[in-house]
């Protein structure tokens, strides 16, 4: 038997101001902070050892998981891969939700968030929100770095990396990944077998730990989220 904990990180600066995020480096904000060491000490209640932590390369996803690492006592190093990130949301990359949907209405931007295959607009890349003007992506080779993603993109990205280097370790070990609500909605939409309606409709709590128990196959046998009073719809399986 064995555990994976799927941790969406804490409010961030541009969540608290509805604003399109996807790869653009923004911090927690303090709620959002507060949010990680619930996470943390729901996690110590289950009193589950975990062996590996992962990471996206994104400070929020980062600054959450040392916020619960800190709660468990654990100083384990944290694998922080690119492919784990949010979501590139293009061209609509640090404009706020509620203006866009005034501006071409709900339909279109709830289409842009929750489609399976539709791509907003590419992100020009002299955009200072483009990955390739900041730092922290310097290492990913340019031909990688995505203009712009739909869901399906950012899915084939992360389940790629979760096959090749974290699914094995779900044979004997507890493994807790901090990420962002649509790469772990990827994760979701694999592990539960959730078909493209499904996980439209899937929503995603900042730092609201889901807990998912998983036999000696790899099957999975129970899920729940730690914060009853914020969990949202479970995935069926």
């Amino acid at each position: 038997m064995s555990f994976l904990i799927l941790v969406r990180h804490g409010q961030s600066i541009w969540n608290l101001e509805n604003k399109f995020t996807g790869w653009v480096d923004v911090d927690l904000t303090k709620k959002g902070e507060s949010e990680a060491e619930k996470a943390g000490l729901l996690i110590k209640k289950k009193n589950i050892q975990i062996n590996f932590y992962y990471s996206s390369l994104q400070l929020r996803a980062n600054n959450t998981l040392k916020i619960i690492q800190t709660v468990l006592n654990d100083k384990k190093d944290f694998v922080r891969a690119w492919q784990l990130n949010e979501r590139h949301y293009g061209a609509l990359t640090g404009l706020n939700k509620i203006e866009m949907s005034k501006k071409i209405g709900e339909e279109k931007v709830y289409e842009f968030r929750r489609s399976w295959d539709i791509k907003p607009d590419a992100l020009k890349k002299e955009s200072p929100y483009h990955p390739e003007n900041i730092k922290i992506y310097k290492n990913i080779p340019k031909e990688m770095i995505p203009d712009t993603e739909s869901l399906k993109n950012t899915y084939e990205r992360v389940t790629k990396y979760f096959e090749k280097e974290i699914q094995k370790k779900l044979d004997d070990k507890n493994v807790l990944i901090s990420a962002h609500g649509n790469s772990i909605r990827a994760l979701c939409k694999k592990l539960f077998n959730l078909d493209n309606n499904q996980i439209s409709s899937l929503e995603i709590p900042t730092g609201n730990p889901l807990i998912i128990e998983l036999d000696k196959n790899s099957k999975i046998i129970k899920c729940e989220y730690l914060d009853k009073e914020r969990a949202k719809n479970l995935p069926i399986f």
